[in-house]
């Protein structure tokens, strides 16, 4: 029986966002492709009809995640401007630590890019990048464009480093982990000034 090119759309994108989610909670090599096509409420012949690899499945995931951060980020506008303050008060929130399942893709798997193939690497390359240049356009407002690139990438840098060492250490020692969010917050407030 042949679906209709709606709903094979429809499974396809229950797939990238099941795969998001869970690569996000335990990692793309924590997840096997029939739990992912479990969450997604299909079989894993589906996902193999959608996707020709796990890895393929990994960087579309991926890069939907990041579409949807990117929205994020350009919703906390104020007068057209980038309003760090929310920014940095939502992304380095308790919340987003401790909820990797529903939090940025690129904090949840920085560790673990790197030994993927080349495909997830661009992925992930491309949604740094467009993170960084969130933060640039606004620096470079008051500052040079080569002083506010390395400003905007030290920031990016620093916001995902510091939610992945946050994570990493909640469960060990809380208030450390609360420490490492409220400082990364106050130094990137001072550079965002």
């Amino acid at each position: 029986m042949r679906i209709t090119k709606e709903k094979a759309e429809e499974n396809r994108l229950a797939l990238v966002k099941a795969a998001g989610k869970l690569f996000r909670e335990r990692g793309i090599d924590g997840v096997g492709v029939a739990e992912i096509s479990k969450e997604a409420g299909l079989t894993h012949g589906a996902l193999y009809a959608h996707f020709p690899s796990k890895e393929a499945l990994a960087a579309e995931a991926f890069g939907h995640n990041a579409d949807r951060a990117g929205v994020h980020r350009e919703k906390v506008m104020v007068d057209g401007k980038p309003d760090f303050n929310a920014f940095l008060d939502f992304y380095l929130s308790t919340e987003q630590r401790d909820n990797p399942a529903h939090s940025c893709a690129m904090a949840a798997s920085a560790s673990e890019i790197g030994r993927q193939d080349v495909s997830i690497s661009a992925r992930y390359e491309a949604s740094f990048q467009r993170m960084t240049a969130f933060f640039e356009r606004h620096i470079a407002e008051t500052k040079p464009a080569a002083e506010a690139r390395a400003e905007a990438l030290a920031i990016s840098a620093a916001l995902i480093g510091g939610v992945s060492a946050a994570r990493a250490v909640a469960k060990s020692n809380p208030a450390l982990s609360d420490e490492i969010l409220r400082s990364t917050r106050q130094v990137i407030a001072q550079l965002t000034k």
